[in-house]
C-alpha cells in the first residue's frame, strides 16, 4: 500500500480528467439553449438538496454522538438501547426508512397527537401540515445516525486512557474531561469518515424525490418527462452532483492535510 505522504505527492491526474469533463459540460450549458434551459429548472432543486443535506447532517451528528456515549456509559441499559437502535438501523435501506418514515411513522404519530388535542379541545392536525420534505429530513437524520454513531463510538475509544486519568488528577469533572481533552482530539480523529458520511449523505438525498419532493433528482425527472431528452437533462443533474461531492471531497481533504500537520 502506497504511504500517505506519497499519495499526497502524486499529481491528480483523475481531477483533470474530471476537470474536463466538467469544463465541457459547463461549456456546454452556456452554448447550448437547451443545456441552459434544463440547469435553470434544476437550479430550484439545489436549495432543497443543501437543505435537507444539510439540516439532516446536522441533526444525525448530534444524535449519534448521544449515542456513542450511550454505547459507551456504565449504566448497561443505556449502551443495549445504544445497540439495539444502531443494529436494527443499520439494517434497514434508506429507501425503506424513507418510505417507512413518511408513510408508517408519520401519519401514526399525528393520528396520536391529534387525538391530545381533540382532548384538549383543539383543531387536529392535518397530515398535509406535515410535509414530505420534514419527513424526508427526519427519516435521514434515523438512518445515518446509527452510521455516525459507530464512527464517534470508534473516535471516543481512540483516545488514551492515560490521558483521562490525568484529567481526573487534575480535578476535571466528566463533562470537562469529555468536552476539553475527549472530544477534542476524537473529533480530529474522526473527521475522515464523518466527512466521507456527509458527501454520502448529499448523494443520498436524492433519494427524497421518491416521495416527490422538488430537490435536483426529481426536477430532473419531471424535466426529463416533458422534453424527452434523457441524455442533456441526466447530464446536467450528474454534472450538479459532481460538483457538490467532488468540490466537498477537496476541501475535507485538505482541511485533514492542515490538522495532520498541525498535529505533526
Amino acid at each position: 500500500m502506497t504511504p500517505m505522504n506519497e499519495q499526497d505527492k502524486d499529481f491528480p491526474w483523475w481531477l483533470v480528467i474530471a476537470g474536463g469533463i466538467g469544463a465541457y459540460l459547463l461549456w456546454r450549458i452556456a452554448n447550448d439553449g437547451l443545456y441552459a434551459q434544463v440547469l435553470a429548472k434544476l437550479a430550484k432543486g439545489i436549495e432543497i438538496t443543501v437543505f435537507v443535506t444539510l439540516v439532516a447532517f446536522a441533526m444525525a451528528s448530534v444524535l449519534g454522538l448521544l449515542l456513542a456515549v450511550m454505547s459507551l456509559s456504565r449504566f448497561v441499559v443505556f449502551r443495549q438501547i445504544a445497540r439495539f437502535y444502531i443494529e436494527i438501523v443499520r439494517g434497514v435501506p434508506i429507501m425503506v426508512l424513507l418510505l417507512y418514515v413518511a408513510f408508517v411513522i408519520s401519519p401514526a404519530l399525528i393520528e396520536g397527537v391529534n387525538v391530545g388535542l381533540t382532548s384538549l379541545g383543539f383543531d387536529p392536525v392535518r397530515p398535509r401540515d406535515f410535509e414530505l420534505l420534514w419527513r424526508a429530513i427526519i427519516a435521514l437524520t434515523i438512518g445515518y445516525s446509527a452510521f455516525i454513531a459507530e464512527v464517534f463510538r470508534a473516535g471516543l475509544q481512540s483516545i488514551d486512557r492515560g490521558q483521562i486519568e490525568a484529567a481526573e488528577s487534575l480535578g476535571l469533572s466528566p463533562w470537562q474531561r469529555f468536552r476539553l481533552i475527549v472530544f477534542p482530539q476524537a473529533f480530529r480523529r474522526i473527521l475522515p469518515p464523518l466527512g466521507n458520511d456527509f458527501v454520502a449523505m448529499v448523494k443520498d438525498s436524492s433519494l427524497v424525490s421518491v416521495l416527490g419532493v422538488a430537490d435536483v433528482t426529481q426536477l430532473g425527472k419531471v424535466t426529463a418527462a416533458g422534453n424527452f431528452r434523457y441524455f442533456e437533462t441526466y447530464n446536467v443533474v450528474a454534472l450538479i452532483y459532481l460538483i457538490m461531492t467532488i468540490g466537498l471531497s477537496l476541501l475535507l481533504r485538505r482541511l485533514e492535510k492542515k490538522l495532520r500537520q498541525r498535529e505533526g
